[in-house]
């Protein structure tokens, strides 16, 4: 993180991880989850009928999603096993590589196009999850890996916590014509908080008002429509606004939100609407 405070940084990406290694840890954090669930923490939700029913009645909707496909085998035996788990989201890379293809480093100022994409086994991991209806997240994908999934699937494309490269060139933003065909597919964009891909000048310092946040927003409402943008937090390890370091913040976003001139119905689909439309196209239920 320390380096991703200088003006100008490019992280090596860390090594690949072995499959056999990936699946024990894979499986433990998918205990968990089901504990959570067992314990009335929360609903592991399936369909977008599931999601409904848990918002009703006040309990934690949660979908089982992977970022990273590490512990998925190349012959994908492992994702019809977590699928019939209740896995219903997928990032084929977290920046590392894997068999799959190649996710863009974390590197500032910089565009996307950064290293080869998909692989053939990434290839076929598209198509089988379009025919499950897992849904593919694009956020760490580089520019070629994007195009690839842009080509071979036949469901919206999604990137759930990335931003706009027009407002911070980051090479984990998304650009102008990556945000031009994730419209043409009727897809979706989550706004990610981490600092470093909210501020004009890339750095991970967390001095970020709302304002800047909303202006990411605007931008991608103004490329994607207003049925295409929604709330992509990124809370696991990153750093966020000073102003909301915690899910327990969000409220003070949504004041700033209404303040800039968000009504409530809008404000509905940005916080959960859009997503429930995506989901719903994508997993056909």
């Amino acid at each position: 993180m320390d380096e991703m405070e200088k003006p100008a940084y490019d992280l090596p990406l860390p090594e690949a991880i072995d499959w056999e290694d990936a699946l024990p840890v894979a499986m433990a954090i998918t205990a968990i989850l089901f504990d959570l669930e067992n314990k009335g923490a929360l609903k592991v939700c399936r369909s977008v009928a599931d999601i409904r029913s848990a918002l009703a009645a006040g309990k934690m909707a949660a979908i089982f999603h992977i970022e990273g496909a590490e512990a998925i085998d190349p012959d994908l035996h492992t994702l019809e096993v977590l699928y019939q788990a209740g896995l219903r989201s997928i990032g084929p890379v977290w920046s590392r590589p894997t068999i799959f293809g190649n996710g863009v480093p974390f590197r500032y100022p910089s565009d996307p196009d950064i290293g080869e994409g998909l692989t053939d086994h990434g290839l076929r991991l598209v198509k089988r999850c379009d025919e499950l209806g897992v849904m593919i997240d694009l956020s760490h994908l580089n520019a070629a890996g994007f195009w690839d999934v842009a080509r071979q699937s036949t469901k919206p494309l999604v990137a759930t916590h990335s931003n706009a490269h027009g407002i911070c060139p980051h090479s984990r933003n998304l650009t102008d014509d990556q945000l031009a065909a994730i419209k043409d597919s009727d897809g979706m964009v989550g706004l990610n908080f981490a600092v470093a891909f909210l501020r004009d000048d890339g750095r991970m310092i967390a001095d970020v008002p709302l304002q800047q946040m909303l202006r990411h927003l605007d931008y991608l409402i103004e490329h994607l429509g207003e049925d295409r943008v929604g709330l992509g937090s990124d809370y696991d390890g990153a750093i966020g606004p000073q102003d909301v370091t915690t899910v327990a913040d969000l409220p003070n976003l949504r004041v700033a939100m209404t303040q800039h001139g968000y009504d409530d119905a809008f404000m509905t689909k940005l916080c959960h609407g859009n997503w429930l439309r995506v989901l719903e196209k994508t997993w056909g239920s």
